[in-house]
Protein backbone atom coordinates (compact mmCIF):
# COMPACT_ATOMS: atom_id res chain seq x y z
CA UNK A 1 0.00 0.00 0.00
CA UNK A 2 1.47 3.35 -0.96
CA UNK A 3 1.15 6.56 1.01
CA UNK A 4 -1.77 7.84 -1.08
CA UNK A 5 -3.74 4.59 -0.71
CA UNK A 6 -3.16 4.72 3.04
CA UNK A 7 -4.36 8.32 3.13
CA UNK A 8 -7.55 7.43 1.21
CA UNK A 9 -8.26 4.46 3.49
CA UNK A 10 -7.61 6.48 6.64
CA UNK A 11 -9.96 9.22 5.42
CA UNK A 12 -12.64 6.58 4.61
CA UNK A 13 -12.36 5.03 8.08
CA UNK A 14 -12.47 8.38 9.84
CA UNK A 15 -15.79 9.18 8.18
CA UNK A 16 -17.37 5.87 9.19
CA UNK A 17 -16.08 5.42 12.73
CA UNK A 18 -17.99 8.45 14.05
CA UNK A 19 -21.37 7.08 12.90
CA UNK A 20 -23.48 5.41 15.61
CA UNK A 21 -26.76 3.55 15.29
CA UNK A 22 -29.64 3.71 17.77
CA UNK A 23 -29.66 -0.08 17.86
CA UNK A 24 -27.99 -2.84 15.79
CA UNK A 25 -28.95 -1.15 12.53
CA UNK A 26 -25.62 -0.37 10.79
CA UNK A 27 -24.81 -2.87 8.03
CA UNK A 28 -21.23 -4.03 7.31
CA UNK A 29 -20.51 -6.37 4.37
CA UNK A 30 -17.08 -7.77 3.44
CA UNK A 31 -16.73 -9.59 0.11
CA UNK A 32 -13.49 -11.58 -0.37
CA UNK A 33 -11.36 -11.27 -3.49
CA UNK A 34 -12.64 -13.64 -6.18
CA UNK A 35 -15.98 -14.31 -4.47
CA UNK A 36 -19.16 -14.47 -6.57
CA UNK A 37 -21.01 -11.15 -6.20
CA UNK A 38 -24.38 -12.77 -7.00
CA UNK A 39 -24.10 -15.05 -3.98
CA UNK A 40 -23.60 -12.02 -1.74
CA UNK A 41 -26.62 -10.26 -3.27
CA UNK A 42 -28.80 -13.36 -2.75
CA UNK A 43 -27.62 -13.62 0.84
CA UNK A 44 -28.50 -9.97 1.56
CA UNK A 45 -31.95 -10.40 0.00
CA UNK A 46 -32.54 -13.30 2.41
CA UNK A 47 -31.40 -11.07 5.29
CA UNK A 48 -34.01 -8.52 4.24
CA UNK A 49 -36.66 -11.15 4.86
CA UNK A 50 -35.16 -11.99 8.24
CA UNK A 51 -35.07 -8.29 9.17
CA UNK A 52 -38.88 -8.13 9.00
CA UNK A 53 -38.90 -9.95 12.37
CA UNK A 54 -37.12 -7.06 14.17
CA UNK A 55 -39.51 -5.79 16.84
CA UNK A 56 -38.52 -2.13 16.94
CA UNK A 57 -40.21 -0.48 13.95
CA UNK A 58 -37.59 2.18 13.34
CA UNK A 59 -34.68 -0.25 13.59
CA UNK A 60 -36.53 -2.70 11.32
CA UNK A 61 -37.07 -0.03 8.66
CA UNK A 62 -33.47 1.25 8.85
CA UNK A 63 -31.99 -2.25 8.46
CA UNK A 64 -34.28 -3.17 5.54
CA UNK A 65 -33.59 0.16 3.79
CA UNK A 66 -29.84 -0.17 4.40
CA UNK A 67 -29.82 -3.67 2.94
CA UNK A 68 -31.84 -2.45 -0.07
CA UNK A 69 -29.34 0.33 -0.76
CA UNK A 70 -26.44 -2.12 -0.33
CA UNK A 71 -27.99 -4.55 -2.84
CA UNK A 72 -28.58 -1.77 -5.38
CA UNK A 73 -25.00 -0.61 -4.94
CA UNK A 74 -23.59 -4.11 -5.46
CA UNK A 75 -25.60 -4.55 -8.66
CA UNK A 76 -23.50 -1.73 -10.14
CA UNK A 77 -20.49 -4.05 -10.15
CA UNK A 78 -20.14 -6.51 -13.05
CA UNK A 79 -17.78 -8.60 -10.91
CA UNK A 80 -16.06 -8.48 -7.55
CA UNK A 81 -13.05 -6.08 -7.65
CA UNK A 82 -9.61 -7.71 -7.66
CA UNK A 83 -9.00 -7.08 -3.94
CA UNK A 84 -12.59 -7.70 -2.89
CA UNK A 85 -15.01 -5.07 -1.61
CA UNK A 86 -16.10 -3.62 1.74
CA UNK A 87 -19.58 -2.06 1.81
CA UNK A 88 -21.29 -0.18 4.65
CA UNK A 89 -24.81 1.21 4.90
CA UNK A 90 -26.85 2.90 7.58
CA UNK A 91 -28.47 6.04 8.94
CA UNK A 92 -25.89 8.84 8.82
CA UNK A 93 -28.19 11.56 10.19
CA UNK A 94 -27.14 13.23 13.42
CA UNK A 95 -30.69 14.45 13.91
CA UNK A 96 -32.77 11.74 15.58
CA UNK A 97 -35.95 13.04 13.97
CA UNK A 98 -34.54 12.53 10.48
CA UNK A 99 -33.40 9.46 8.55
CA UNK A 100 -30.55 9.61 6.04
CA UNK A 101 -29.70 6.11 4.79
CA UNK A 102 -26.37 6.18 2.97
CA UNK A 103 -24.03 3.58 1.49
CA UNK A 104 -20.22 3.62 1.36
CA UNK A 105 -17.86 1.19 -0.32
CA UNK A 106 -14.15 0.80 -0.88
CA UNK A 107 -11.90 -1.60 -2.73
CA UNK A 108 -9.18 -2.19 -0.13
CA UNK A 109 -5.50 -1.70 -1.03
CA UNK A 110 -4.82 -5.36 -0.23
CA UNK A 111 -6.78 -8.58 -0.84
CA UNK A 112 -9.71 -9.25 1.49
CA UNK A 113 -9.79 -12.80 2.84
CA UNK A 114 -12.87 -12.39 5.04
CA UNK A 115 -16.53 -12.86 4.12
CA UNK A 116 -18.83 -11.10 6.56
CA UNK A 117 -22.32 -9.70 7.03
CA UNK A 118 -23.13 -7.99 10.31
CA UNK A 119 -25.63 -5.54 11.81
CA UNK A 120 -24.42 -3.59 14.82
CA UNK A 121 -24.49 -0.17 16.49
CA UNK A 122 -21.16 0.62 14.83
CA UNK A 123 -19.63 -0.39 11.51
CA UNK A 124 -17.14 -3.28 11.61
CA UNK A 125 -13.90 -1.54 10.60
CA UNK A 126 -11.14 -3.56 12.29
CA UNK A 127 -10.38 -5.57 9.14
CA UNK A 128 -9.64 -2.38 7.19
CA UNK A 129 -7.79 -0.76 10.09
CA UNK A 130 -5.37 -3.69 10.19
CA UNK A 131 -4.43 -2.89 6.59
CA UNK A 132 -3.15 0.53 7.68
CA UNK A 133 -0.34 -1.13 9.57
CA UNK A 134 2.49 -1.96 7.17
CA UNK A 135 2.97 -5.69 7.53
CA UNK A 136 6.10 -6.15 5.48
CA UNK A 137 9.45 -5.13 6.85
CA UNK A 138 13.10 -5.64 6.05
CA UNK A 139 15.96 -6.48 8.37
CA UNK A 140 19.07 -4.29 8.03
CA UNK A 141 22.64 -5.13 9.10
CA UNK A 142 25.70 -2.90 8.68
CA UNK A 143 29.04 -4.08 10.04
CA UNK A 144 32.80 -4.06 10.00
CA UNK A 145 35.26 -5.66 12.43
CA UNK A 146 34.88 -2.90 15.00
CA UNK A 147 31.12 -2.34 15.24
CA UNK A 148 27.75 -3.40 13.87
CA UNK A 149 24.21 -2.03 13.82
CA UNK A 150 20.97 -3.94 13.28
CA UNK A 151 17.72 -2.28 12.37
CA UNK A 152 14.44 -2.44 10.50
CA UNK A 153 12.85 -0.81 7.48
CA UNK A 154 9.07 -0.77 7.85
CA UNK A 155 7.17 1.34 5.36
CA UNK A 156 9.17 4.56 5.30
CA UNK A 157 10.56 4.25 8.81
CA UNK A 158 14.15 3.16 9.43
CA UNK A 159 14.81 2.25 13.05
CA UNK A 160 18.09 1.26 14.68
CA UNK A 161 17.53 -1.64 17.07
CA UNK A 162 20.92 -2.98 18.21
CA UNK A 163 24.47 -1.62 18.25
CA UNK A 164 27.41 -3.89 18.98
CA UNK A 165 31.11 -3.19 19.38
CA UNK A 166 33.97 -5.66 19.21
CA UNK A 167 37.27 -6.14 21.00
CA UNK A 168 39.09 -6.56 17.69
CA UNK A 169 42.27 -4.46 17.94
CA UNK A 170 43.23 -2.26 15.02
CA UNK A 171 46.09 -3.08 12.67
CA UNK A 172 49.42 -2.32 14.31
CA UNK A 173 52.95 -3.60 14.52
CA UNK A 174 55.66 -4.63 16.95
CA UNK A 175 57.08 -1.81 19.00
CA UNK A 176 53.74 0.00 19.10
CA UNK A 177 52.20 -1.52 22.22
CA UNK A 178 54.33 -0.25 25.10
CA UNK A 179 54.34 -0.09 28.88
CA UNK A 180 55.93 2.26 31.38
CA UNK A 181 59.54 1.22 32.20
CA UNK A 182 58.60 0.90 35.90
CA UNK A 183 55.92 -1.74 35.16
CA UNK A 184 56.52 -4.87 37.24
CA UNK A 185 56.92 -8.07 35.22
CA UNK A 186 56.45 -11.51 36.77
CA UNK A 187 59.06 -14.09 35.80
CA UNK A 188 58.34 -17.80 35.49
CA UNK A 189 59.99 -18.42 38.91
CA UNK A 190 57.62 -15.81 40.44
CA UNK A 191 60.30 -13.14 40.79
CA UNK A 192 59.05 -9.59 40.20
CA UNK A 193 61.33 -7.17 38.29
CA UNK A 194 60.87 -3.77 36.61
CA UNK A 195 60.30 -3.92 32.86
CA UNK A 196 63.45 -1.85 32.24
CA UNK A 197 65.57 -4.65 33.80
CA UNK A 198 64.09 -7.39 31.61
CA UNK A 199 66.43 -8.96 29.04
CA UNK A 200 65.96 -11.06 25.93
CA UNK A 201 65.94 -14.81 26.65
CA UNK A 202 64.44 -14.20 30.11
CA UNK A 203 61.56 -16.53 30.96
CA UNK A 204 58.40 -14.74 32.03
CA UNK A 205 55.07 -15.99 33.25
CA UNK A 206 52.29 -16.14 30.62
CA UNK A 207 48.62 -17.04 30.96
CA UNK A 208 47.01 -19.82 28.92
CA UNK A 209 43.63 -18.21 28.17
CA UNK A 210 41.96 -21.41 26.93
CA UNK A 211 43.50 -23.66 29.57
CA UNK A 212 43.11 -21.02 32.27
CA UNK A 213 46.53 -21.71 33.79
CA UNK A 214 49.95 -20.07 34.05
CA UNK A 215 52.83 -21.21 31.83
CA UNK A 216 56.37 -20.21 30.91
CA UNK A 217 57.18 -17.95 27.95
CA UNK A 218 60.54 -16.75 26.59
CA UNK A 219 61.24 -13.09 25.79
CA UNK A 220 62.18 -12.88 22.10
CA UNK A 221 62.64 -9.13 21.59
CA UNK A 222 62.66 -5.86 23.50
CA UNK A 223 62.04 -2.38 22.03
CA UNK A 224 62.06 1.16 23.40
CA UNK A 225 59.70 3.71 21.93
CA UNK A 226 58.87 7.35 22.60
CA UNK A 227 55.17 8.26 22.67
CA UNK A 228 53.23 11.53 23.11
CA UNK A 229 50.28 10.07 25.00
CA UNK A 230 49.84 7.46 27.71
CA UNK A 231 46.82 5.91 29.37
CA UNK A 232 46.76 5.24 33.12
CA UNK A 233 44.31 2.50 34.11
CA UNK A 234 43.36 1.94 37.77
CA UNK A 235 41.39 -0.84 39.43
CA UNK A 236 40.70 -1.18 43.13
CA UNK A 237 44.09 -2.79 43.84
CA UNK A 238 46.32 -2.10 40.84
CA UNK A 239 47.28 0.41 38.18
CA UNK A 240 49.17 0.24 34.91
CA UNK A 241 50.38 2.88 32.42
CA UNK A 242 50.60 2.05 28.72
CA UNK A 243 50.52 3.45 25.21
CA UNK A 244 47.05 4.01 23.75
CA UNK A 245 47.29 0.90 21.54
CA UNK A 246 48.56 -1.58 24.10
CA UNK A 247 46.46 -4.75 24.12
CA UNK A 248 44.82 -5.96 27.34
CA UNK A 249 42.94 -9.19 28.01
CA UNK A 250 39.40 -8.90 29.35
CA UNK A 251 37.90 -11.28 31.92
CA UNK A 252 36.19 -13.40 29.23
CA UNK A 253 39.46 -13.90 27.33
CA UNK A 254 38.77 -11.36 24.58
CA UNK A 255 41.10 -8.42 23.97
CA UNK A 256 40.83 -4.65 23.78
CA UNK A 257 43.33 -1.90 23.11
CA UNK A 258 43.85 0.57 25.94
CA UNK A 259 42.08 3.54 24.35
CA UNK A 260 38.91 1.45 23.85
CA UNK A 261 38.66 0.26 27.46
CA UNK A 262 35.81 1.58 29.62
CA UNK A 263 34.97 1.46 33.30
CA UNK A 264 32.51 -1.33 32.43
CA UNK A 265 35.40 -3.66 31.52
CA UNK A 266 37.10 -6.13 33.85
CA UNK A 267 40.79 -6.74 33.19
CA UNK A 268 42.08 -10.32 33.36
CA UNK A 269 44.55 -10.80 36.26
CA UNK A 270 47.37 -13.29 36.85
CA UNK A 271 44.89 -15.35 38.91
CA UNK A 272 42.53 -15.77 35.96
CA UNK A 273 39.88 -13.53 37.52
CA UNK A 274 38.53 -10.17 36.39
CA UNK A 275 39.15 -6.87 38.14
CA UNK A 276 36.82 -3.97 37.28
CA UNK A 277 38.38 -0.76 36.00
CA UNK A 278 37.66 2.17 38.31
CA UNK A 279 39.26 4.97 36.31
CA UNK A 280 40.99 5.67 33.00
CA UNK A 281 43.19 8.78 32.64
CA UNK A 282 44.68 9.92 29.34
CA UNK A 283 47.81 12.02 29.65
CA UNK A 284 49.54 14.03 26.92
CA UNK A 285 53.25 13.77 27.69
CA UNK A 286 56.36 12.67 25.85
CA UNK A 287 57.75 9.56 27.52
CA UNK A 288 59.86 6.54 26.64
CA UNK A 289 58.09 3.22 27.00
CA UNK A 290 59.18 -0.38 26.51
CA UNK A 291 57.60 -3.10 24.39
CA UNK A 292 58.44 -6.79 24.38
CA UNK A 293 57.61 -9.80 22.26
CA UNK A 294 57.18 -13.09 24.10
CA UNK A 295 56.92 -16.64 22.85
CA UNK A 296 53.42 -17.40 24.16
CA UNK A 297 51.89 -14.06 23.17
CA UNK A 298 51.16 -12.56 26.59
CA UNK A 299 52.78 -11.87 29.95
CA UNK A 300 51.96 -10.61 33.44
CA UNK A 301 52.47 -6.86 33.95
CA UNK A 302 51.52 -5.22 37.27
CA UNK A 303 49.32 -8.24 37.89
CA UNK A 304 47.37 -7.97 34.60
CA UNK A 305 47.51 -10.27 31.58
CA UNK A 306 48.67 -8.17 28.62
CA UNK A 307 49.42 -9.03 25.02
CA UNK A 308 52.50 -7.94 23.10
CA UNK A 309 53.41 -10.34 20.31
CA UNK A 310 53.49 -8.93 16.79
CA UNK A 311 54.07 -12.46 15.53
CA UNK A 312 50.75 -13.66 16.93
CA UNK A 313 48.88 -10.38 16.63
CA UNK A 314 47.25 -11.19 13.30
CA UNK A 315 45.85 -14.43 14.69
CA UNK A 316 44.51 -12.58 17.72
CA UNK A 317 42.72 -10.12 15.44
CA UNK A 318 41.29 -12.90 13.29
CA UNK A 319 40.07 -14.82 16.31
CA UNK A 320 38.46 -11.72 17.81
CA UNK A 321 36.81 -10.92 14.48
CA UNK A 322 35.31 -14.41 14.29
CA UNK A 323 33.93 -14.09 17.80
CA UNK A 324 32.41 -10.74 16.85
CA UNK A 325 30.78 -12.19 13.73
CA UNK A 326 29.25 -14.90 15.92
CA UNK A 327 27.83 -12.25 18.26
CA UNK A 328 26.31 -10.34 15.33
CA UNK A 329 24.81 -13.56 13.96
CA UNK A 330 23.29 -14.37 17.37
CA UNK A 331 21.78 -10.86 17.53
CA UNK A 332 20.40 -11.32 13.99
CA UNK A 333 18.84 -14.65 15.00
CA UNK A 334 17.15 -12.99 17.95
CA UNK A 335 15.85 -10.00 15.99
CA UNK A 336 14.97 -11.55 12.62
CA UNK A 337 14.59 -15.33 12.82
CA UNK A 338 11.18 -15.54 14.52
CA UNK A 339 9.83 -12.33 13.01
CA UNK A 340 7.31 -13.51 10.44
CA UNK A 341 6.91 -9.98 9.05
CA UNK A 342 10.50 -9.89 7.78
CA UNK A 343 10.30 -9.94 3.98
CA UNK A 344 14.07 -9.98 3.50
CA UNK A 345 17.42 -8.89 4.88
CA UNK A 346 19.94 -6.44 3.41
CA UNK A 347 23.54 -6.41 4.60
CA UNK A 348 26.11 -3.64 4.17
CA UNK A 349 29.52 -2.55 5.28
CA UNK A 350 32.98 -1.51 4.10
CA UNK A 351 35.46 -3.88 2.46
CA UNK A 352 35.10 -7.66 2.60
CA UNK A 353 33.71 -7.89 6.15
CA UNK A 354 30.09 -8.25 5.06
CA UNK A 355 30.94 -11.22 2.82
CA UNK A 356 33.02 -12.81 5.62
CA UNK A 357 30.07 -12.42 7.97
CA UNK A 358 27.73 -14.38 5.68
CA UNK A 359 29.46 -17.63 6.73
CA UNK A 360 28.22 -17.09 10.30
CA UNK A 361 24.60 -16.29 9.47
CA UNK A 362 21.87 -18.86 10.14
CA UNK A 363 20.95 -20.79 6.95
CA UNK A 364 17.31 -19.74 7.20
CA UNK A 365 18.34 -16.08 7.40
CA UNK A 366 20.85 -16.56 4.57
CA UNK A 367 17.94 -17.49 2.32
CA UNK A 368 16.29 -14.18 3.19
CA UNK A 369 19.31 -12.04 2.23
CA UNK A 370 18.22 -9.93 -0.74
CA UNK A 371 21.49 -8.11 -1.32
CA UNK A 372 24.87 -7.04 0.01
CA UNK A 373 25.96 -3.42 -0.45
CA UNK A 374 29.13 -1.39 0.09
CA UNK A 375 28.42 1.10 2.87
CA UNK A 376 31.15 3.16 4.61
CA UNK A 377 29.33 3.59 7.94
CA UNK A 378 28.30 0.99 10.50
CA UNK A 379 26.13 3.08 12.84
CA UNK A 380 22.58 4.40 12.40
CA UNK A 381 23.81 6.59 9.53
CA UNK A 382 24.97 3.40 7.84
CA UNK A 383 21.45 1.92 8.08
CA UNK A 384 20.02 4.92 6.23
CA UNK A 385 22.76 4.77 3.60
CA UNK A 386 22.17 1.03 3.18
CA UNK A 387 18.53 1.71 2.30
CA UNK A 388 19.53 4.48 -0.10
CA UNK A 389 21.97 2.18 -1.88
CA UNK A 390 19.36 -0.59 -2.18
CA UNK A 391 17.14 1.10 -4.79
CA UNK A 392 17.39 -1.93 -7.05
CA UNK A 393 16.13 -4.21 -4.27
CA UNK A 394 13.47 -1.92 -2.84
CA UNK A 395 12.24 -0.37 -6.08
CA UNK A 396 8.61 -1.36 -5.45
CA UNK A 397 8.69 -0.31 -1.82
CA UNK A 398 7.05 2.89 -0.63
CA UNK A 399 10.18 4.48 0.83
CA UNK A 400 12.04 4.27 -2.48
CA UNK A 401 9.15 5.78 -4.41
CA UNK A 402 9.10 8.68 -1.95
CA UNK A 403 12.87 9.14 -2.16
CA UNK A 404 12.77 9.19 -5.95
CA UNK A 405 10.15 11.92 -6.24
CA UNK A 406 11.72 13.98 -3.44
CA UNK A 407 15.19 13.59 -4.98
CA UNK A 408 13.77 14.77 -8.30
CA UNK A 409 12.30 17.84 -6.58
CA UNK A 410 15.50 18.80 -4.71
CA UNK A 411 17.68 18.31 -7.80
CA UNK A 412 15.41 20.62 -9.79
CA UNK A 413 15.34 23.08 -6.89
CA UNK A 414 19.14 23.25 -7.02
CA UNK A 415 19.62 23.30 -10.81
CA UNK A 416 16.37 24.68 -12.26
CA UNK A 417 14.48 26.33 -9.40
CA UNK A 418 12.02 27.96 -11.82
CA UNK A 419 10.61 24.44 -12.43
CA UNK A 420 9.69 24.01 -8.76
CA UNK A 421 7.40 25.64 -6.24
CA UNK A 422 6.95 25.26 -2.49
CA UNK A 423 4.82 26.74 0.26
CA UNK A 424 1.03 26.55 0.47
CA UNK A 425 0.17 29.78 -1.35
CA UNK A 426 2.79 29.48 -4.10
CA UNK A 427 1.85 25.88 -4.90
CA UNK A 428 -1.87 26.65 -4.79
CA UNK A 429 -1.33 29.42 -7.33
CA UNK A 430 0.68 27.05 -9.58
CA UNK A 431 -2.10 24.46 -9.33
CA UNK A 432 -4.73 26.98 -10.38
CA UNK A 433 -2.55 27.82 -13.39
CA UNK A 434 -2.50 24.11 -14.33
CA UNK A 435 1.32 23.92 -14.47
CA UNK A 436 1.93 21.40 -11.67
CA UNK A 437 3.06 17.99 -12.85
CA UNK A 438 3.68 16.42 -9.42
CA UNK A 439 2.18 17.65 -6.16
CA UNK A 440 4.06 16.73 -2.96
CA UNK A 441 2.06 16.88 0.27
CA UNK A 442 3.36 16.12 3.75
CA UNK A 443 1.39 13.51 5.66
CA UNK A 444 1.56 15.87 8.64
CA UNK A 445 -0.71 18.46 7.01
CA UNK A 446 -4.29 18.96 8.14
CA UNK A 447 -6.58 16.41 6.43
CA UNK A 448 -8.91 19.10 5.14
CA UNK A 449 -5.98 20.96 3.57
CA UNK A 450 -4.74 17.75 1.91
CA UNK A 451 -8.23 17.18 0.46
CA UNK A 452 -8.36 20.73 -0.91
CA UNK A 453 -5.04 20.30 -2.69
CA UNK A 454 -5.99 16.85 -3.98
CA UNK A 455 -9.26 18.09 -5.43
CA UNK A 456 -7.48 20.92 -7.20
CA UNK A 457 -4.82 18.51 -8.50
CA UNK A 458 -7.49 16.19 -9.97
CA UNK A 459 -8.86 19.04 -12.10
CA UNK A 460 -5.57 19.23 -14.02
CA UNK A 461 -4.55 15.53 -13.95
CA UNK A 462 -1.71 16.33 -11.55
CA UNK A 463 0.03 13.40 -9.83
CA UNK A 464 -0.30 13.64 -6.03
CA UNK A 465 2.30 12.15 -3.68
CA UNK A 466 1.64 11.97 0.06
CA UNK A 467 5.07 12.03 1.74
CA UNK A 468 5.71 10.45 5.12
CA UNK A 469 7.00 12.65 7.93
CA UNK A 470 9.12 9.73 9.20
CA UNK A 471 11.74 9.80 6.43
CA UNK A 472 14.59 12.30 5.97
CA UNK A 473 12.98 13.59 2.81
CA UNK A 474 9.67 13.95 4.63
CA UNK A 475 11.34 16.09 7.30
CA UNK A 476 12.83 18.30 4.58
CA UNK A 477 9.42 18.74 2.94
CA UNK A 478 7.90 19.61 6.30
CA UNK A 479 10.52 22.36 6.72
CA UNK A 480 9.37 23.84 3.39
CA UNK A 481 5.83 24.19 4.71
CA UNK A 482 4.68 20.67 3.88
CA UNK A 483 3.69 21.50 0.29
CA UNK A 484 5.90 21.45 -2.83
CA UNK A 485 5.51 20.93 -6.55
CA UNK A 486 7.41 19.87 -9.65
CA UNK A 487 6.18 21.99 -12.54
CA UNK A 488 5.48 20.96 -16.13
CA UNK A 489 7.51 23.93 -17.35
CA UNK A 490 9.32 26.92 -15.89
CA UNK A 491 7.28 29.91 -14.72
Amino acid sequence: MNRKQRHILRKFLRELEVIRGRHTELVSVYIPAGYDMNKIINHLQQEQGTATNIKDARTRKNVIDSLEKTIRHLKLFKKTPDNGLAVFAGNASENESKIDIRVWSIEPPGPLNTRMYRCDQTFVLDILKEMLDTKEMFGLIVLDRREASLGFLKGTRITADRHLTSGVPGKTRAGGQCLNQDTIIELADSQLIPLEELEEEDIVKSWNVKGKKAEESKVNKIWKKSVDRTILIRTQTKEIESSKDHIFFIEDGSTKIAEELTTEDKLLTEKGTGEKIESIKKTDKKIELIDIEVEKGNFIANGFVVHNSAQRFHRIREGAAKEFYKRIAEAANKEFLENKEIKGIIIGGPGPTKEEFMDYLNNELKRKVLGIKDVPYTDETGLHELVEKSYDILLKEEIIQEKQVMTEFFELLAKEPEKTSYGKEAVKKALEMGVVEKLLLSEGLDEQLIEEFEEKAEEFSTQTHIISIESREGSQLKSLGGVAAILRFAI
